[in-house]
């Protein structure tokens, strides 16, 4: 299909892919007022909505696959037959390994973001990101088969396991909220429903969000240092948030936050954690995704939002994530597609300016021999990774556990490669 057939296409079809396209400027960015006058990765590069469409039943091959318990082996090469939704193509590829001693080349910059192609983006990783125990690995072909799947690829690979997000935090401002439906009106053409999800959108502070997670990493990392089983660790914890006055002391011992370290699978492995708490650090991703995923509730919600749904504990910040079951946004018009989610890798990285850290995502599943196309991985400071889309109306930043002896998560991350 040509690209001017594909850009056609888009007159029917707002659709986007692992936002990996249109960057605002951080002044839209911080003054957009929830306005979605952003356009989406489909319609400035000409996707159709038969992509999207692949790409997020891929997205929904790839949480099969990464399911606890199922063997790495189980995982399929190609994502086979059985795990292609209705009316879908699967023409994702692996991409090849590279030599590890081969230099990756620069990244190509535009404002606040850094643009590679998959197999660069391996020998960066190679050369910068795979140590373990202070030793280059080379990629192999299991990672590289997760890589393939696209913006949840790159967190994939970085974290070991598929992340299964459940130690999720963000900040909802109620105060802005309750004011601003008072006080705002309606849009022209606007539903009520419109208004509700546009306002409890643009209440989310995700700079807010994201600095609760480190501040929560951070506490967690402390308590890990000196802690040679469990039981340890967890009084140190609770030493730390008792001298800090914080509400996740306060937490059922059963819930997410006390039990993420146990339920992380390199906690268990041999060479892993192997139960010693020590050899474990807390790091941090990011997923932006939709809130009306409730298929029960009226289909305004599910085209505009919930404004109830997956808010923050304004205690601890804490975001119950059991309910998302990464479900796109519901079209609003004849032909509309949206994606289901998008991830951001952030690691442990030490950059105390928000705006200064480095995001690492993709935008769609390696397709290149397809209409589709290869895969691209980006390098994003924090005003592009949370200035969102469309498609979005939730950002999250999430805490998993890593082993201290893997750099898949530098203090320093340069973008692109200097």
């Amino acid at each position: 299909m040509s690209k001017h057939r594909r850009f056609l296409t888009l007159a029917t079809a707002s659709a986007v892919i692992c936002t990996g396209g249109f960057i605002p400027s951080v002044s839209q960015a911080a003054g957009s007022s929830g306005k979605e006058e952003k356009e989406s990765y489909a319609e400035t590069h000409g996707l159709t909505a038969d992509d999207v469409k692949n790409i997020n039943a891929l997205n929904e091959s790839a949480l099969t696959a990464g399911q606890p318990g199922r063997p790495p082996g189980a995982m399929p090469p190609g994502a086979g037959s059985s795990f292609r939704a209705p009316g879908t193509t699967d023409d994702r590829e692996t991409p090849p390994a590279e030599p590890l001693d081969r230099m990756p080349d620069a990244y190509r910059p535009y404002g606040g973001r850094a643009t590679t192609i998959i197999n660069n983006y391996i020998r960066k990783w190679q050369q910068v990101y795979s140590h373990r125990d202070g030793k280059k690995q080379q990629m192999t072909q299991e990672q590289r088969e997760k890589l393939s799947y696209g913006c949840v690829g790159v967190t994939w690979v970085n974290s070991g396991p598929y992340p299964m997000n459940k130690l999720a935090f963000a900040y909802f401002d109620e105060n802005k909220y309750n004011n601003d439906l008072k006080n705002t009106s309606l849009r022209p053409g606007e539903t009520r429903a419109e208004f509700e999800g546009r306002i409890a959108k643009d209440s989310f502070d995700e700079e807010r969000g994201f600095k609760r997670a480190r501040d929560v990493a951070a506490i967690m990392n402390k308590a890990l240092e000196s802690a040679h089983d469990e039981g340890t660790y967890i009084d140190n914890l609770k030493t730390e948030l008792t001298n800090k006055n914080d509400a996740l002391l306060y937490e059922d011992t059963r819930s997410n936050f006390y039990s993420a370290l146990r339920n992380t699978p390199s906690f268990k492995e041999r060479d892993g954690g192997n139960y010693d708490p020590s050899k474990m650090k807390a790091v941090i991703y990011s997923k932006h995704f939709w809130s009306g995923q409730d298929q029960r509730s009226p289909s305004d919600k599910r085209k505009y939002g919930d404004p109830e749904a997956f808010r923050p504990d304004q205690r601890t910040g804490l975001v119950d994530m059991s309910k998302d079951r990464s479900i796109p946004r519901s079209p609003t018009s004849p032909g509309e597609s949206w994606v289901n989610f998008d991830y951001g890798w952030f690691g442990a990285q030490t950059e105390a300016d928000a705006d200064k850290t480095v995001w690492t995502h993709g935008d769609h599943y390696h397709a290149p021999n397809s209409g589709l196309g290869p895969m691209h991985v980006y390098e994003s400071k924090f005003q592009n990774w949370s200035a969102g889309y469309a498609d979005f109306d939730r950002g999250t930043y999430l805490i998993t556990f890593i082993p201290k002896s893997w750099n898949t998560a530098p203090a320093k991350v340069l973008q692109g490669w200097p």
